[in-house]
């Protein structure tokens, strides 16, 4: 082996420790990202919000790495004068699959941890508290329709108590939608004939904001971007009072419709006997 062969396989020493700290700033990225993730697990917004900044910091540093590698190539390799030319170290064949080999490990590695951890935090999404508000809704051509347990019916507007996690369960009555609440990192797409459901976990009131808002992502018509909603939460024992008073409200709507039909059926019975 002459000397020239040895002197090029160490220029490549750098290339081969940069793959090594690429390596290990990123496992500790990850590794930060697992142990805290556990403290905010009731609620899906941080965790999701967690693996992003995992995500983009995974690519940054990539990023990073392979610009400073791509600089110091360029530097270090480059024509001295214009007639040079250029022949690259000869490698064993150990040599050449470990050189294509490890850096794909180490990339992959980390690609299939973070995917791992996406699905574990999807998974642990997908199980709803069981302390929970229930909400119906049914989705259409372009509103959102909201029915509370006790039969209050609301369009474009769904009120929450702060503190409690909210189920929707979702159905449609034409085409696709996707319900998506930007605020709390969920969405779920509600079509017909068939049942599905979201859940999120609205901690503090924001009555007032308009920025609380429900957004269709699934292109379903002319309108599409016309389908908006939104989302108010409430102090808890406002939104009691409210809901009482729209359940009150409600079953007195109920009583006087059954009136007005006894009175009917009774002006018919009267008609037909005479």
């Amino acid at each position: 082996m002459c000397k020239n062969d040895v002197k090029k396989r160490k220029d490549l020493y750098p290339a081969l420790l940069c793959f090594s700290l690429l390596f290990l700033l990123h496992s500790s990225g990850v590794y930060a990202f697992e142990t805290s993730l556990s403290d905010t697990i009731n609620d899906p917004a941080p965790g999701f919000d967690e693996l992003w900044d995992t995500v983009m910091l995974d690519i940054t540093i990539m990023g990073v790495a392979f610009a400073a590698l791509t600089l110091w190539f360029m530097f270090r390799y480059r024509r001295k004068h214009p007639d040079q030319v250029g022949d690259g170290p000869r490698f064993s064949a150990v040599q050449a699959v470990g050189w294509a080999l490890i850096p794909a490990f180490i990339f992959m590695a980390d690609d299939f941890y973070l995917a791992a951890k996406g699905w574990q935090l999807w998974n642990k999404y997908r199980d709803v508290p069981a302390d929970r508000m229930e909400v119906k809704l049914e989705s259409g051509m372009y509103s959102w329709d909201y029915t509370y347990p006790n039969g209050i019916q609301t369009q474009n507007l769904l009120r929450v108590p702060a503190g409690k996690p909210i189920m929707l369960r979702m159905t449609s009555r034409d085409t696709i939608h996707s319900h998506f609440l930007a605020r709390y990192r969920v969405k779920e797409d509600s079509m017909p004939g068939r049942v599905t459901y979201l859940w999120f976990y609205p901690k503090e009131e924001d009555i007032g904001d308009k920025d609380n808002l429900v957004t269709c992502t699934e292109f379903c018509g002319v309108m599409h971007s016309y389908m908006i909603g939104r989302i108010e939460v409430m102090v808890p024992a406002e939104f009691d009072q409210w809901y009482s008073e729209e359940e009150s409200r409600l079953s007195r709507k109920k009583s006087n419709a059954t009136g007005e039909s006894m009175v009917t059926v009774t002006k018919k019975n009267i008609e037909q006997g005479s």
